[in-house]
Parts: structure tokens; C-alpha cells; sequence
């Protein structure tokens, strides 16, 4: 990669809200209304008021015609009926526009439309153009009416410059080069037929077929084409055109640009919070339903559990009933996945316009989910903590709820690390079941952490699994400082009978320093999410760098 940036005519970076940049495939959100999702953004985006910002959305959405979608949800993912993909590609381009760039890159704006939406897109991008906004953006192809809409285009092959001017002198270049367009032919078909090397392998393909067909319309070899057209151009006209516009607009530096200022980090925050809550409130697919299946779970525990007593007896069952809750809810959780990976990919697509960032993003989406997990966590325990018979006090209810609570906040850390890494629904399932079985296995119920194989099983998995310090401070807030009648005088111990069935500790701080770790590994998955999100970012501003670059694409202002 080389090359300089001049911004009117000073050779510098182009500060933030300046520019906007579209991709591709842009992440929406589905439980929103386009007002909604836009005004967000803008939130997300610009300084200054709550007012003020939503007469930049309406500025918006009148900018791209959505004014007849304005109030309809966006759609997808669990909702049946949503806009199609003209209108989900208008309102991510406005997701942009409210921060009123100077220039606008759009990769593909045509991507995945049928001939009406692409041209519908084109006026519409052509009236944003007149406005003084200007747009650069990317295309394959395009039909005969959208190539009359353009002012400029730029004919890349291979990384080489074969024409940059205005459209209806490519024409002209095209003819002077030897290749003039053939009658009751599309413009842009003929020049990508030109410069296009796939053709090539097209007419290898059908050498044994010219006797049945004529494909002289198509016989031109497109390695010379490429070379012709290049030559011509660095000899043209156009060229020494453009080599002109560059050193006067370079020779005196304009007015330096400005950055429009930001919302703040708190701000940010506050509006990533506030969003995700009604996300979680109205997506019920991903979330309601992983309450209910929670719930349904905790029922059937309960009831295969209840009815233990407080015998000595009882004591083997119930820490098989608390080791059984913990893991198969744990596991439950890996249904939140494909949310998880939708906020991840919202999260790519803000940060890509700084619009987010790492630490802004856990800290929006730690603040969202504590509502939604302490919701599952307190109705979930209450029926599990009653069902199976847990001592009556309130002080150990409200432990066994704080627990659990930090046991789901564990587990969606370590849900986004792995989410984070793949970025896939099936590998992350897939990654999330095969650790949640081994930390299952290394948890201390099916053989006690001290009787396990030292060098792997003790060290580290038995220390790295979470379930077991929830289920060793739970076990330990139930049956430290109670004893047992054995026969008619002798007593034991809570610690003595549980000695066979799970390995606790004596200390009578042990259940809070088994939360205290669990505290820190909440905060430690999230520093890895951290540390992945902000290499994804990297990547992800790498893949905007290079867009300019790709093979055989048209670049149009």
C-alpha cells in the first residue's frame, strides 16, 4: 500500500465526521424502526442535544426516501416480515449521512438490488450528490440508465488506472483505443468486457462451440485490451487532464478541515445501554425464551430433587442437584450465542466510522445484561432453592442468588471471548459445549478435586473452570456450621459429611472468597474481549484501507 491523502490540498488525515464509509453487508438491527436505529445513531455519533440530533435523523431519512418506512421495523433474524434489501441499503448509507459528511464511500451500493432498487438508489444517491455531498463509490456493474446517472468513473484492472473522466468521454477513449462499443450494447457491459480477464476463460470454454454459435461479439483478447486501453490513457488528453486538477488543487492548500466532535465515552455508554435493553425487551427469540427454557430447567431439577430432607442422607443428592443446576443452566446459556454474534457485528460496523469502541462496547453490553441475568438468576433460584429444600434463611437465599448471578456473568464472558474469536454460530456452539463438558468434568463432583490427575485435570482445568468455585461457595453456604445426628449421641460435622462428596474448605470466608473469584474472572474474560475486539477492529480498518484496491471494479462519483 502507498499513496498520500491531500484534503483540499494539504496533505493530511481526514478528521472524524468528515467522511462516511458504507460496506458491503452492513449490520442492522432488526427490533428497531429505521427512526429508531438512525436516531441511535446519531446519538451514538454527534454531540450536543437530544433535539438537535433528531432533526439531523428526519434530515436523513428525507435525504434517502424512507419516509414511507420511517415507522416500520427494519427486520430479519426472528422477525417474519421486515424491509427489503433496497430500503436496508438506504437506511445504512443514512446511518452515515447524519453525521452530514463531505464525502461518502460506499462499497457496492447496488449489491444484491434488482434493476427497479438500483435505479431507485442511484437517483436517490444522485439528489444526495446535488446537495454537495460527494460520493465515491464501487460497482460491478450496471445497467444502461444507471451509467447515464454518473459524473465520473474510474476503470480499474489489476490495480492500473485504464480511465479516469467523465463518463461520456469514455466512450470516445474507448474508440480512439481500438475498441469502440458496439451498437445495441450497454456501455458499462462493453468496458467490463474490455478490462475484465474472467472473459477469457469464458471464451477458452467455448472454442468447440463456434460452429453453433457466434460469439464474435465477445472475441477480443482482454490481456491486449488491458494494455491498449492503458497505453491510450497515459497518453490522452484525459490524463494530462487530470494530472493538471491535481497540481492546481494541490498547489494552494484550502481550509483545513475540522473534526465535528464526538459524543462522549459516558454518553456512549448510556446510549449502547439503553439500546441493548430494548433489543433484549422485544427480541424474544434470544432472550425471552432463553428465560422461559431457563425456567423450565430449573423446574425440572427441582422436582426430580425435591423431597431430600435434612438427613445425612440427603447430602450426597443435594450436591448433585446443585452441581446439575450449575452446569446444564451454564449450558443452557450457549443459546444466547447467535445474539451474541449479532451485537459483535453491529459492534464491527460502528467501529469501523468510530462511531464505537472496545471499551465503550463491554462496558454498554455488561450494563444490558445485568438486568436480563439477574432476572434469570433470581427467579431461577428462588425455584430451584425451594424445590430442593435449602436451608430456610435469608441472608443464605440471597448468597445462593449473588452466585448464581456471577456464575451467568462468567459465562457470557467466556460466551463472547469464544464468540469474539470464531465469529461463526456453529463453531462457536460447538467451541462453547466442548468447554463447558470439560470444566464439567474437572468441577470436582464426578471425582474431588484432590483425587484428580495432577498435571492436567487438577492443574489447570480444575482451576479454570468456574463451576467449580460456585458450586464449592454454594456447598459451602449450606453446610458449614451445621452437624448431623449419627445413631443416638454422636454428631458429625456439615464439612465431615460432605468430605466424600465434594472438597471444600474449613475457612469460614471460603464461600466469599469463592465469589471473589468469580468476580475476577468476569472482569478477566472481559479484558480478553477487550484485547480481540480491538485486533478485530485493526483488521477491520485494514479491510477499508484496501476496498480501493480490488480487481475490475468501476469507481463512480
Amino acid at each position: 500500500m502507498y499513496g498520500e491523502v491531500f484534503v483540499n490540498g494539504a496533505k493530511s488525515h481526514m478528521p472524524y465526521g468528515s467522511y462516511g464509509f458504507v460496506e458491503r453487508e452492513t449490520s442492522l438491527i432488526g427490533s428497531l424502526t429505521v427512526r429508531e436505529f438512525l436516531y441511535y445513531s446519531a446519538l451514538l455519533q454527534l454531540p450536543g442535544f437530544f433535539c438537535q440530533k433528531k432533526s439531523v435523523v428526519e434530515d436523513a431519512i428525507h435525504a434517502m426516501s424512507l419516509g414511507d418506512y420511517a415507522n416500520k421495523l427494519i427486520g430479519g433474524h426472528c422477525y417474519m416480515k421486515g424491509l427489503h434489501s433496497g430500503e436496508r441499503r438506504r437506511v445504512s448509507i443514512a446511518r452515515e449521512l447524519v453525521m452530514r459528511p463531505h464525502i461518502l464511500f460506499i462499497d457496492e451500493p447496488l449489491y444484491h438490488l434488482d434493476s427497479v432498487s438500483a435505479l431507485l438508489m442511484m437517483v436517490t444517491l444522485k439528489k444526495l450528490a446535488s446537495t454537495g455531498c460527494t460520493l465515491i463509490f464501487t460497482i460491478y456493474q450496471s445497467s444502461t440508465e444507471v451509467f447515464g446517472l454518473f459524473d465520473r468513473i474510474c476503470l480499474l484492472s489489476n490495480g492500473n488506472t485504464l480511465f479516469f473522466g467523465e463518463t461520456l468521454a469514455c466512450l470516445q477513449h474507448f474508440s480512439n483505443a481500438g475498441f469502440p462499443c458496439p451498437i445495441m450494447q450497454s456501455p458499462s457491459d462493453h468496458f467490463l468486457r474490455a478490462i475484465n480477464t474472467d472473459f477469457d476463460r469464458i471464451i477458452a470454454m467455448c472454442k468447440n462451440w463456434q460452429d453453433d454459435h457466434d460469439f464474435s461479439a465477445v472475441n477480443m483478447d482482454t490481456a491486449v485490451a488491458i494494455r491498449t486501453l492503458e497505453a491510450t490513457y497515459k497518453t490522452s488528453a484525459d490524463a494530462v487532464a487530470v494530472e493538471n486538477m491535481i497540481a492546481r488543487l494541490t498547489d494552494k492548500e484550502g481550509p483545513f478541515l475540522k473534526s465535528k466532535g464526538k459524543a462522549g465515552s459516558g454518553t456512549r455508554i448510556a446510549v449502547l445501554t439503553w439500546r441493548s435493553l430494548l433489543i433484549m425487551s422485544r427480541e424474544w427469540k434470544y432472550y425471552w425464551l432463553r428465560l422461559i427454557l431457563c425456567m423450565l430447567l430449573t423446574l425440572c431439577v427441582g422436582t426430580v430433587f425435591s423431597g431430600l430432607g435434612h438427613s445425612l442422607s440427603s447430602v450426597v443428592t443435594r450436591v448433585a442437584a446443585v452441581f446439575v443446576f450449575i452446569s446444564f443452566a451454564s449450558l443452557l446459556s450457549i443459546a444466547g450465542v447467535p445474539a451474541l454474534l449479532k451485537e459483535i457485528k453491529i459492534y464491527a460496523s460502528e467501529e469501523l466510522n468510530q462511531h464505537s469502541g472496545p471499551l465503550v462496547f463491554l462496558f454498554g453490553q455488561l450494563l444490558s445484561s445485568i438486568p436480563f441475568l439477574f432476572l434469570i438468576s433470581i427467579s431461577s433460584s428462588l425455584v430451584f432453592y425451594f424445590l430442593v429444600g435449602l436451608r430456610d434463611e435469608f441472608g443464605l437465599l440471597m448468597y445462593f442468588v449473588l452466585n448464581f448471578f456471577l456464575c451467568l456473568l462468567v459465562n457470557e464472558g467466556l460466551m463472547l471471548v469464544v464468540v469474539s474469536l470464531w465469529q461463526n454460530v456453529f463453531w462457536s456452539i460447538l467451541t462453547l459445549v466442548s468447554i463447558h463438558v470439560v470444566m464439567m468434568l474437572a468441577a470436582g463432583y464426578f471425582r474431588i478435586r484432590n483425587a484428580l490427575p495432577g498435571p492436567l485435570w487438577t492443574y489447570p482445568l480444575s482451576y479454570i473452570a468456574f463451576h467449580t468455585y460456585s458450586i464449592q461457595g454454594i456447598l459451602e453456604n449450606e453446610y458449614l456450621w451445621t452437624s448431623f445426628p449419627v445413631g443416638q449421641v454422636r454428631t458429625i460435622s456439615g464439612y465431615q459429611a460432605l468430605r466424600s462428596a465434594y472438597d471444600i474448605s474449613l475457612d469460614v470466608n471460603s464461600k466469599w472468597k469463592n465469589l471473589l473469584v468469580l468476580f475476577l474472572m468476569v472482569v478477566g474474560y472481559r479484558i480478553v474481549v477487550f484485547v480481540l475486539l480491538y485486533f478485530h477492529v485493526g483488521k477491520n480498518r485494514s479491510v477499508l484501507k484496501n476496498f480501493q484496491c480490488n480487481r475490475d471494479k468501476k469507481n463512480t462519483r
